[in-house]
């Protein structure tokens, strides 16, 4: 058996800790650059808020009932990373598979133990990080999805629902979710299945899993499988390295000044390094894109990429960040406040496998050693010492490319400047 606990509207949940003052009230979180709404509170959703909704189109009664929060990324991201510690109390077997859900097996565990045991992490959970869960648990990945959706809108189950292979109970569960519900339908696969009378899940447990092979894919049949209650889909499958990256973001204001697009680029380089490290890859190209904002009418429009092929494949900041600069001189305008640039890493390959030139010497092997350590001890320090202590060129003040927070709460569990202050009366 295995289980998913998914944090309850997480990032609000995240927010509430630290401040009990948000309970009970409406709330929202938004995303970067304080654009829209990525999290809603139960109160929020009520109000009639869409997941999505613009900041600016909220009705004014809206916005005077609701506390809206910019995005807090590094406490989220840390107040995850203790919902975890909390989930390998109970089980040595957990797998990590989105900041505010994560999958935990108990193969091994006693059956009639796992609903109880179920309850206990999820009070755990809660009286040690102040989160709240909800926790599916059934034979497979497909299955604990939808169990644990069912744990979080049905009050009967407080928070935890057990769906079993077979069973009236699951059967009921499946004939009443929609296919394109199901984890891993997207919604063309939902409209053709529909088109062949397979609307609700149970429908496609039922089908010949080679014939919905042959019509659709490998992943489809698995699903199938995975609702009869057999194991057929793995994490580690779903997260190959990829073959491309994208690190990209709107500016918090319009800009046509050179030096800060130059700068936001330097910014979005550097990340991407370090995610392609991280992943063990090596980038053959670059790719640099700007664009003006489409939606501002009487603006003039430009937008434009362009690629630069590395002499080699590479994961070097330096190296990126020189292609990054040549593609953005080949593609920049003068007369135009762009909204937007981006860098795109293409053609990866792992690191393991680089394919070696017959033109290159020892010193390129030596040149290439301590690119790698260079870079290792680089992403060392910053990992140890916080983001950014070692960095490829300072900031400017008031960038137009810094992000706007102007909601945000303090980065309480990661900044020693943002810890939380007790005033005695």
């Amino acid at each position: 058996m295995i289980a998913l606990v998914d944090g309850n509207s997480f990032y609000v949940s995240c927010e509430r800790v630290f401040d009990p003052r948000l309970e009970g009230r409406a709330v929202g979180v938004l995303s970067n650059n304080d654009g829209c709404v990525v999290a809603r509170s139960h109160e929020l959703k009520a109000l009639g808020v869409a997941m999505g909704a613009p900041l600016h189109l909220l009705p004014p009664a809206v916005r005077r009932q609701a506390v809206l929060l910019s995005s807090n990324y590094a406490l989220y991201g840390d107040m995850s990373r203790r919902v975890n510690q909390v989930l390998a109390e109970f089980s040595p077997d957990v797998e990590p598979y989105s900041i505010d859900e994560s999958f935990v097996g108990f193969s091994g565990f006693a059956d009639d133990e796992l609903e109880p045991r179920c309850r206990a992490l999820r009070d755990t959970v809660r009286r040690w990080t102040g989160i709240p869960v909800g926790v599916g648990l059934a034979p497979t990945r497909t299955l604990a999805k939808l169990a644990n959706r069912l744990a979080k809108r049905e009050p009967a189950f407080e928070g935890v629902c057990r769906l079993d292979a077979e069973g009236e109970g699951t059967r009921r569960a499946l004939v009443a979710c929609p296919v394109d519900d199901l984890w891993g339908v997207a919604r063309r696969s939902a409209e053709r299945l529909a088109l062949m009378g397979i609307e609700n899940a149970w429908q496609l447990r039922q089908a010949d899993p080679r014939w919905v092979r042959s019509r659709f894919s490998v992943v489809m049949e698995r699903i199938v499988w995975e609702l009869r209650g057999r194991p057929a889909i793995v994490l580690d499958d779903m997260g190959e390295p990829r073959r491309r990256l994208l690190v990209s973001r709107s500016f918090g204001r319009l800009t046509g000044d050179y030096p800060e697009l130059a700068a936001a680029l330097r910014q979005h380089c550097t990340r991407a390094g370090e995610k392609l490290r991280r992943q063990g890859s090596l980038a053959h190209a670059v790719q640099v894109f700007v664009r003006t904002n489409p939606f501002l009418a009487g603006e003039p429009q430009y937008r434009n990429a362009a690629v630069v092929a590395l002499p080699a494949p590479s994961a070097d900041s330096r190296e990126l960040l020189a292609a990054a600069r040549r593609a953005l001189a080949a593609i920049y305008l003068e007369g135009y406040r762009y909204q937007k640039c981006g860098v795109m890493l293409l053609d990866l390959v792992d690191v393991e496998r680089r394919q070696a030139s017959l033109l290159e010497t020892p010193d390129d092997d030596a040149r290439r050693a301590r690119s790698q350590r260079l870079m290792a001890t680089l992403d060392r320090l910053n990992r140890e010492m916080g983001r950014d202590t070692v960095r490829f060129g300072l900031p400017g003040r008031d960038s137009a490319w810094a992000l706007r927070c102007e909601r945000r709460t303090p980065r309480y569990t990661t900044r020693w400047g943002e810890l939380m202050r007790v005033k005695t009366g």
